[in-house]
Parts: C-alpha cells; structure tokens; sequence
C-alpha cells in the first residue's frame, strides 16, 4: 500500500472515531454540568470559583453558579461533573498547526539524545517506509546531543543513500541534508548565501556540510514534494486531536500559508473543525489575498480568522541566528542573521496596520527585540484603533529595552519551555553577564505589558500544563536548577493560567467569544485531574486531561478503560 493510500485511509478511520465522539455528545440545547470544582478568569480579569455552569443551545455560557446559587429547575441535560476539576480551554498563543499535524505524519527525531541515536532512528524509519521518495522529518538538536557543532551530509548520507533526506532542526531556524538533497536542490560549492541565511561550509572549503541556517534552507526546500491535499486534511485532524487530548480548545497559528489556509477552510467546511485557529499569515501577499482589505470576519462559530501577518526578524539561539546587540559569547564575530532591514520591516508593518491587520514580530535576540519595540514606537501613532502589537518569543531582551513593551503598549507572546530546554544553552551563548533580560516575564510583566503563553509546537511539546509549572517554578521537568534558574522572573500561577486562557484569547481577539468562561462566550473548557492552582509543580505537569470540550460539544474523551 503507497504512503498516500495509507494517509487516506488512516484519514477515514481517524474521520470516522471524531465523528463517532462528537455523536455521543448531546445535541446542542441547555446543559446543566453541576458537581464541578471550576476555576474562571471573571469579567474583572480575577479568578473565580464556581460549582456550575448552564451552557445554552448555541453553546455558550447561559449561568455560572456558586454553591449556594439556585439552578434552573428545567434543562434539556443534567450531567454531573463528578467533582473533577473544570478549567477554561487552553489556549496555546503561538504555535503552527500544520507543522505539528505533519511532524506526526513524518520522522520525529525530538526524543534522540545523540547522533548515533537520531542516525539509528532515521536508518530505521526510511526501512519502514521504502516507498517515500524523500524522507522527511524535524526535530534534531545538536545541542542536546552534545555534540558541539553542526551535523554532515556525509554523516547523514551514512543513514539513508538512496533517496535524499531533509530533516528540520527543532526550532525550524536550520535544516540538515544528506548528499543527494543537495544534489537535487543543485546546491554546491559556488552556491552563495542568500540574505538572511547561512550554508554551512565544511572547515577550510567552500563545500556545504549539509545544515542551512535560516533563508538558506529554501535553496533546498523549494525541490522538497510538498503534502497533497489529502496529507494536509489527515495532519489537521492529527493536530487536532494532539492538542484537545491537552486540554487545548483554542491556538494562534504563527505562518499561516494559503494551503493551510485552504486546509481549515476544508475543515470548517465540512464540520471537522474543532480547533479554534487565530492564523497569522506568512507573508503580507498571502494576508491580502485571504483577508481582502482587513481582517476576515469570524467563521465556523468563532473557529477561524485571518487576524494578520507573522514577521521573522531573526533566527534562532540554537542556530546562532537570533540577532544580538554584541557578539555570540560563543562564536565571537558572529551577531545573528537579522532578516529584515529596517526600511523592509517597517514598511511591512505599514502595509499590515493600514488594512487594520494584526502585526506579529519574531524576535529573539537583543537586537531584534530592541529593532522590533522601536519600529512599533515609530509607527504605532500613525494609527488609530487598536492594533494590539505583538512580539513573538522576547527572548533575550536588553534590560533598557524591557519598558517599551509597555510603553508601546506591545503584547509578549511567550513561550516558558523554551527557558527550561534553552537554559544551559543560553549561559553558553551568552555568557553569565548578559542573562539580565533573558525569559524575563515577571519583569516584562511589572512593566504592566500583556503576557500571552504558548509551546511553539512542534519546537516544543504543546502541553499547557508543562508551560504553567515552568511558568510559576522556573524548573524542568526534572526539576532542575534547585529553586529555579534566575527564579526572580517567575510569574504566579494565577498569571500563568491567566495567560494561557483569557490573555492569550485577548491578544488574538477573542476577547468576549472564548478564553474566561463568563457568561456569552463560547463554552470551551477542559475537565481535569488535578487543580493547577494548589497541587504541587510535579503534579501539575502529570496533569491528565479527561474530557475537552468547544462550544458546548465534548471534543475529546480520555480513554478510562
């Protein structure tokens, strides 16, 4: 059976149980969930306790009720919440949907320690699939593996021969290929650098190694088969899945490209989608052509909109592309890869704030996060409304750059994992002196910004509960460094739920449709085992997620067998 039979036929089967899920559900009408141990973000922002909640029959928020409060003597359904723990849905603030539908369709290599290790595993995978005419995959860290350099073609090459191999570096900021990727892209000794990127030449010669930083990884990308419509369809329902087995009802998709565009189009169309989706796009010409003149109005019951464009200013800390104000502590001489120039990135903003579309800046390092909080001050006068500015990541902040986010009214949409897998790598790229900015959310916080969390999955895990505990604790799942690394930037837990739900509902405007559980907005929300806001950081990230639900309807049951 080819790849894309078993792509459609898993499609079908997984189709099939989705809607068999969603056929147990009640019809949507009044629905009384009593017995619950329920925790919101009120009308005023602050959380609040409650025991109940009456849904409507458009799936909303009819009643919240405390212990004492009188329900309704009549409801369509009575479903007893057996005392479990009810949270508003989760919302990831930055992650890429297809990506991560795809990554668990290809080659994982995110759990391999060592190159021995991620070789064994690529050998193995292209065995299991010989009908692949490339292999695909994501997920390598040479950082992790110790390895102190760059992996080779030759080394990859060692793996998989017969067929060429091209395999995203975990933060997606570099990609790695063996000969005959190289060869097909016609990628060579006098191939130059484009801007933005970086080949990485074997030592003392012009010759690629085989990892392109950045813009160069298109000079390979462009020749890489691209996923059919079907694959697309069968990757969205895989996301899908992954993310409300979370507890995730809600997410913004950072690099929305057109047939991703289509691919939620097809989904909403046909009642698959589950998923409420606030898409960035990837260019500003992508932007225009969904969205027309401005924003697309809400579609499929609040589950899609085009809200505007996600920006690359920089790279990344693994890659050494993030942009920083003085040389890589590690790799002197070398400041990052800035993207954009200025005049490119302002004109962009521009172009976005004039059609009323949200702008979004990935940055990472000092200078990109000091060019992008000045451009936003240059231009954000010129406009009226609100435009709710937003930096991506925020990383590595010089500590004089920290007040403009709030001077400029700039929502940080942060991700607490990255602290915890970038932590020992920071130190070495930065050294001990330059960490004062660094994952610096309780000091970006107290300047009064908004702060939105999220994964960036695939990069990271999209387990909310993982970014909370590293949220309040500055530790990792280990539990390490004792007493946090710099645990002066730790956030409380109620600001860590705050901004995983009604925070990063605001800062894609969905603010008053879902994100808090107040009455009128959607009823998303998730059943747990476990109080986030008492139980102790092991057992928040053990959390298990036992039922999600999206506007009023059960998405995801957990398996109780």
């Amino acid at each position: 059976m080819t790849a894309l039979k078993t792509a459609r036929r898993i499609l079908l089967i997984s189709t099939c149980a989705l809607a068999s899920t969603l056929a147990a559900t009640p019809a949507l009408a009044d629905q009384l969930i009593e017995n619950v141990d329920g925790i919101r973000i009120d009308e005023a922002g602050e959380i609040d306790r409650f025991t109940a909640i009456l849904i409507d029959d458009g799936g909303r928020v009819k009643a919240v009720y405390d212990r004492n409060d009188k329900r309704p003597r009549e409801v369509d359904y009575l479903l007893d919440g057996k005392g479990q723990v009810m949270l508003p849905g989760l919302i990831d603030a930055h992650l890429h949907v297809m990506q991560l539908g795809i990554a668990q369709l290809t080659l994982d290599l995110s759990d391999t320690n060592s190159l021995e290790e991620a070789l064994d595993k690529i050998r193995r995978f292209a065995a299991e699939n010989p009908a692949r005419p490339w292999i695909l995959g994501r997920g390598w860290n040479q950082e992790k593996w110790g390895l102190g350099r760059f992996p080779t073609a030759a080394e990859l090459d060692s793996a998989v021969s017969d067929r060429p191999v091209w395999l995203s570096r975990v933060d997606g900021h570099a990609a790695w290929g063996n000969t005959l990727a190289l060869e097909a892209a016609g990628v060579t000794a006098a191939s130059a650098d484009p801007a933005g990127g970086r080949i990485e030449r074997l030592p003392g010669s012009r010759k690629p190694s085989g990892v392109f930083v950045d813009a160069a990884e298109a000079l390979v990308q462009r020749v890489v088969p691209a996923p059919r419509p079907a694959e697309r369809d069968l990757a969205l329902l895989k996301a899908q899945e992954l993310l409300h087995s979370m507890g995730i009802t809600a997410a913004a998709d950072m690099g929305t490209s057109m047939d991703d565009w289509h691919t939620f189009r097809r989904a909403g169309d046909g009642g698959r989608l589950t998923l409420r989706i606030m898409s960035y796009a990837t260019d500003a010409d992508t932007m225009e052509a969904i969205g027309g003149p401005r924003p697309t109005p809400w579609l499929y019951d609040d589950k899609l909109r085009m809200n505007g464009i996600k920006l690359y200013l920089d790279g990344a800390l693994g890659s050494r592309g993030a942009w920083l104000k003085q040389p890589y502590a590690d790799d002197p001489g070398n400041t990052g890869l800035p993207l954009m120039s200025p005049a490119q990135l302002r004109n962009i903003m521009v172009r976005a704030a004039t059609g009323q579309f949200q702008v979004a800046v990935h940055a990472i390092g000092t200078a990109a996060n000091a060019e992008a909080l000045n451009a936003i001050a240059d231009i954000a006068d010129s406009f009226s409304g609100d435009r709710r500015w937003r930096i991506e990541h925020a990383q590595i902040v010089d500590p004089v750059d920290i007040p403009k986010f709030a001077s400029a009214k700039v929502i940080a949409s942060m991700q607490p994992v990255h602290q915890t897998s970038d932590r020992t790598m920071a130190e070495a790229r930065l050294g001990p002196n330059r960490l004062d900015g660094a994952y610096a959310w309780k000091t970006i916080a107290n300047t009064g910004a908004m702060l939105a969390f999220g994964s960036d999955a695939p990069v990271e895990s999209p387990d909310p509960f993982a970014g909370l505990a590293a949220a309040f604790t500055r530790t990792d799942s280990d539990g390490q460094p004792f007493g946090g690394w710099r645990p002066q930037e730790a956030v409380s837990r109620e600001q860590a739920l705050a901004a995983f739900t009604a925070n990063a509902s605001y800062a894609g405007f969905g603010e008053g449709r879902f994100g808090k559980l107040v009455v009128g907005e959607r009823a998303d929300f998730v059943l747990v085992d476990q109080d986030p806001l008492l139980a102790t950081p092991e057992q928040v990230r053990r959390t298990k997620v036992r039922e999600t639900w999206v506007g009023g309807r059960r998405v995801y049951a957990a398996d109780t067998e």
